[in-house]
């Protein structure tokens, strides 16, 4: 890993209309500007395009690219920002296959190509043209380890609309203290008016926070159900148990929208490995309102 590039961390720049590649199948030659370590096995790696796409190339938050390395293979990876300084666009990867592992290796300089953006993204312009002046939605993040990155730059958006919106609200969860994502910027976050309240599965000396999960976090919030929109990526298991908790306290569940992470090979719907129910989570997601897809989520190995 690289020495942190302090530059990789600005999510500015981030767009909110549905952006669709004209050619799926087109790979773009990209250059790995800087890495930023994030704790053991996770990386921050910023990715400029350098063919003539990439002034063109744009992304909706929630949207993913297929990183692809030849001779290696091609791996579904959520953008995290967008770094303006740089001209390059985050991805928050764990190592944890060939293609990933891969990537490691190729350090900052290395080169790669690039397709899409693919998937639907958060409804951000939908929540702002529900949010009235006399009653500003409420938005809640909830997630779950590196779940973060998938909406790291819906938050960023959050900040910048912070004035047509509500409360603003970040339920997070991690392993441990020693492996949550972007520590710094969720002290960011709290001092730029986000209310974030943090959870661990398992306690680390000098830890003085909650010990638990995502779900438990829900008993602290002073919800206004009737306005409140939610926003989760993680673990299916989390964002089911949070899905019926929110439920439970009054949040209609169209108003839960959730992110997906299957295993997705082709981002176009042809091989069907990301397949849920009638949904193939490439194309008709990764976000989905929760009520569409909460008959499949407690089918085993569906």
């Amino acid at each position: 890993m690289t020495t942190p590039n302090a530059e990789c961390r600005s999510t500015s720049g981030c767009h909110v209309s549905t952006v669709t590649p004209a050619n799926p199948w087109a790979a773009h030659s990209a250059e790995i500007v800087a890495i930023e370590p994030d704790y053991a096995g996770v990386a921050t790696y910023c990715l400029r395009l350098t063919d003539p796409a990439r002034a063109a190339y744009t992304c909706q938050p929630g949207q993913f690219n297929m990183l692809y390395l030849p001779g290696v293979g091609e791996s579904a990876i959520s953008v995290s920002g967008y770094d303006a300084a740089s001209d390059a666009w985050l991805h928050t990867v764990r190592t944890a296959g060939q293609v990933t592992g891969a990537l490691e290796r190729l350090g900052p300089g290395g080169k790669l190509a690039l397709r899409g953006p693919f998937g639907v993204g958060w409804p951000l312009m939908e929540i702002l043209s529900t949010s009235a002046s006399d009653a500003p939605r409420d938005l809640i993040f909830a997630v779950g380890g590196i779940g973060l990155a998938p909406l790291r730059m819906a938050i960023e958006w959050s900040i910048r609309e912070r004035a047509k919106l509500g409360r603003l609200t970040l339920l997070y969860g991690a392993r441990t203290p020693s492996t949550r994502l972007y520590p710094a910027q969720l002290d960011d976050w709290r001092q730029q008016g986000i209310d974030v309240l943090t959870t661990v599965d398992r306690f680390e000396p000098g830890w003085t926070g909650q010990i638990g999960v995502v779900p438990d976090l829900i008993e602290r919030l002073k919800l206004r159900p009737d306005r409140t929109t939610v926003l989760t990526c993680g673990p299916e298991v989390m964002m089911r148990y949070t899905a019926r908790g929110l439920i439970a306290r009054g949040v209609d569940p169209s108003d839960i929208w959730l992110s997906m992470e299957r295993n997705m090979q082709c981002a176009v719907g042809f091989c069907g490995h990301c397949q849920l129910g009638p949904t193939f989570i490439c194309k008709d997601g990764p976000v989905f309102r929760y009520d569409r897809l909460a008959p499949y989520l407690d089918i085993e190995d569906l």
